[in-house]
């Protein structure tokens, strides 16, 4: 008997010695995606930052995703066949390194677009005779079924960046006119309908805060033409993207009416008022949705406005609430997800778009979107989208303006270079996976050093942690009555799995 509990307890000791075993995965600028071990402690080392007790509920993750944009298929096509294959198993298989399920379209053009165009340029087609995706097929196409090859169960979401000219008060893309395109310069006043003052086609361009408020004016007409039988076609037009999308094999599984309604854009856009967002939504789209692709869900968005008030002036909406699914923020909407999510807890929310950087693809623009990460998973999205995944040379679009991606291919030499914002997804998708819940998170008080915990589905608990600072950094997390110790070292980005 003695012999029996001496084994037992020696076992316990046992399993206890393996469940405090942790593997960390470290990325620096000079080395990426360095393996270590470590253990839970007794005893806590430097601040502790965050405590769970293996009971919370927290915000159950669904879906990462990513983009496929025309000027990402350029660069695609500047690889070799086999280095194709190997961006598309790491980025999309399920075992390859970001493990994406998800990617993002557009209705016609968008910023990242070659040129202007749209399914339908035939003015007044309100029977869509003309309405089709051939560009589509050329360019967008082909980049998810290559990645549809290594993720079957693909799914897409889609909004347009611009209804087709024709349907606009100023019958062309842009919201704006600059150097850029050739809008009339006279139209500029449209938008504010004031006094004159200048217009600032770059606004959308700044980085940091944006002197507090984004955007600085808001639009005081719609750009779309409020004519019931325009709205009504551009419902159909959404149905019959997704008929031909469907035809193609790749299925449309979510829709929103409109990308960053709040951009006023010398590109693709389209401005809109909190009124003709609710009609639209309420009266055309989600009743012609429910008809005819009742399996598609209506989202709302992109918000991409800190302006709480005005969206709260939708979102409000009980019609639209009954509509609607969830909340696609991205950009400026970000800082409002704390007040958003406790005033509609009932809707889910996603990060529909990456911050796109400044083309500079650094490893200060690694740690800017390990950030984004921390935050828009701290504060509750459930499904989080990338914007370009891979660009050449310094990722310039048609209308000036530089921007980031996963995976840089130089122009010259044709090479692929991984970039530290991959490696920033990589420390959260490769492990925060369909089921998994965000318990904890050290972020907005601590943003040099922003930390979430995760538990997934067999309760295992995930940390990352970043530091950004140029010091070595020591932070706990508490977890049950151990301590998870972590050193991190300066400008790293860190993922603990116990």
């Amino acid at each position: 008997m003695k012999k029996t509990i001496l084994t037992m307890a020696l076992m316990g000791c046992m399993l206890c010695t393996q469940a405090q075993k942790v593997t960390c995965y470290t990325t620096t600028e000079g080395e990426a995606w360095q393996q270590s071990r470590t253990t839970l402690s007794s005893k806590p080392q430097g601040t502790t930052v965050a405590t769970v007790e293996g009971t919370e509920e927290g915000t159950v993750f669904r879906a990462w995703g990513t983009t496929f944009n025309e000027l990402d298929w350029d660069a695609f096509n500047l690889l070799s066949r086999d280095e194709q294959d190997e961006v598309m198993h790491r980025l999309f298989a399920p075992d390859g390194d970001l493990r994406f399920t998800h990617g993002r379209v557009s209705m016609n053009a968008n910023d990242y677009a070659r040129s202007w165009y749209s399914c339908d340029d035939v003015v007044g087609d309100l029977g869509l005779r003309h309405f089709n995706i051939e560009r589509d097929k050329r360019n967008i196409i082909p980049l998810a079924r290559a990645a549809q090859k290594y993720c079957p169960q693909l799914q897409l979401f889609m909004s347009p960046w611009s209804p087709p000219a024709w349907m606009k008060i100023n019958h062309d893309y842009p919201v704006v006119p600059s150097s850029h395109n050739t809008m009339d310069s006279r139209q500029g006043y449209l938008l504010y309908m004031d006094d004159g003052r200048a217009l600032d086609p770059d606004e959308m361009k700044l980085l940091g805060d944006r002197d507090g408020v984004f955007p600085r004016r808001l639009a005081s007409q719609d750009y779309f033409i409020q004519d019931p039988r325009y709205l009504q076609c551009y419902a159909d037009m959404f149905c019959r993207f997704i008929d031909l999308y469907a035809e193609q094999g790749l299925p449309i599984t979510k829709v929103m009416y409109q990308n960053e309604a709040y951009s006023y854009t010398p590109y693709p856009g389209c401005a809109w008022t909190a009124e003709g967002t609710l009609r639209f939504n309420n009266d055309y789209l989600a009743p012609t949705l429910a008809k005819h692709h009742p399996e598609v869900e209506l989202w709302i968005g992109t918000f991409n406005t800190n302006r709480l008030d005005y969206v709260e002036k939708i979102l409000d909406d009980a019609t639209l609430q009954a509509n609607i699914k969830g909340v696609g923020t991205q950009w400026e909407c970000r800082n409002n997800l704390p007040q958003m999510r406790q005033r509609y807890p009932h809707l889910r929310f996603m990060c529909s778009e990456s911050e796109c950087g400044n083309g500079s693809m650094d490893w200060a623009a690694g740690e800017h979107t390990f950030f984004l990460l921390s935050d828009n998973l701290g504060n509750g999205v459930d499904e989080y989208y990338n914007w370009n995944f891979i660009l050449a040379d310094h990722g310039e679009s048609p209308w000036g303006w530089r921007q980031n991606a996963l995976i840089q291919v130089d122009s010259h030499t044709r090479q692929p270079r991984y970039t530290a914002e991959y490696y920033a997804y990589k420390h959260f998708s490769h492990f925060v996976e369909p089921g998994t819940q965000m318990v904890a998170y050290a972020g907005r008080e601590f943003s040099r050093t922003p930390i979430v915990v995760f538990r997934n589905a067999a309760g295992q608990h995930i940390v990352t942690a970043g530091n950004f600072t140029a010091e070595e950094c020591v932070v706990n997390v508490k977890i049950g009555r151990r301590y998870l110790n972590m050193v991190l070292p300066a400008h790293s980005f860190s993922t603990y799995v116990m």
